[in-house]
């Protein structure tokens, strides 16, 4: 007993010890994360207002606070006499990274993908992109994925190895657009003057871009059963999508359908051919519409007599 007594005895002077050293430990651990915090929003803001440029700042700064929290934390572990504990960490860490990279190889691949998208990258916040079936505008990069919000309002995190690999379409990065839509006119119309009413809608719509470089124009796109399509390019601005080619398209459509039809020209629906084969048996149409024409004769006498 008085073996185990002395041992407790020793233990508690030992921790009363060591006290000190943990308190300077943990005083220093709660200190270098605010102090992390307090940089990582300073040297954010700096890089956000002399890079102009979101993405890469921010994750410039997120990079910057893991690397601080790590220095933190292996300076609180020898402020507090853990130095032996901060290398066994450090050596285990080494020892690990290679069966730590096969076990959690999608992680490193994307955190490395993040790493290079920071740097070389085919879009900004708030550009207008497509990746494979995901359309939408970018928001926010992190070190494992991409957040896009679709124009139907959700959110998608697309992993940066995803990103990396896959083609990127993007929409506003030179700030123009060529859409297209088909309207139809009838064989009978004159097609140039078609094309030269669509013209002048071409030029007066609102949201039409008409420059040297950015050419409006319009073909006879294909001669189909019951019209002659004729398609319309226009091109458009893409600092905000919607507005830039949805609306404009819009705008576009209903003005060359209602400058076609005031200047008599006729945009017919599509016609379907029937064809009836042996098997189908007779249908007595022009029978039926006679009976039904006989049958309006009889009741209109039947009315003039009473």
């Amino acid at each position: 007993m008085n073996d185990i007594s002395k041992r407790l005895t020793g233990y508690f002077y030992a921790l009363l010890d060591a006290l000190p050293r943990l308190a300077m430990g943990i005083l220093i651990f709660v200190l270098g994360i605010l102090i992390a915090n307090w940089l990582t929003q300073l040297v954010g803001g700096r890089l956000k207002r002399k890079a102009h440029d979101q993405l890469l700042s921010g994750f410039l700064a997120q990079g910057i606070k893991v690397v601080l929290l790590v220095l933190v934390f292996l300076l609180s572990l020898h402020a507090a006499g853990l130095s032996g504990i901060a290398g066994a960490l450090m050596a285990t860490f080494g020892a690990s990274a290679v069966v730590l990279g096969f076990a959690f190889k999608d992680i490193a691949e994307n955190f490395l993908a993040g790493i290079i998208l920071a740097f070389n990258r085919p879009f900004r916040v708030n550009d207008t992109v497509k990746i494979e079936e995901i359309f939408g505008k970018v928001k926010e990069m992190e070190f494992r994925y991409t957040k896009i919000t679709t124009f139907d309002g959700r959110n998608v995190y697309i992993p940066n190895g995803d990103v990396l690999k896959k083609p990127v379409y993007n929409y506003t990065e030179d700030g123009y657009f060529r859409a297209d839509f088909i309207i139809g006119i009838a064989y009978e119309n004159d097609i140039e003057a078609a094309r030269a009413l669509i013209a002048q809608c071409l030029d007066n719509t609102e949201g039409v871009v008409n420059d040297e470089q950015h050419v409006n124009f319009s073909v006879v796109d294909e001669l189909a059963a019951s019209a002659v399509n004729i398609k319309v390019f226009f091109w458009v601005k893409t600092d905000d999508f919607r507005r830039g080619m949805l609306e404009t398209r819009s705008r576009l459509i209903k003005n060359v359908k209602a400058t076609l039809e005031s200047n008599g020209f006729y945009l017919p629906t599509e016609i379907r051919e029937i064809k009836l084969y042996n098997d189908a048996g007779p249908i007595e149409v022009l029978a039926d519409l006679k009976n039904a024409a006989n049958r309006k004769e009889d009741i209109d006498d039947a009315g003039s007599k009473q």
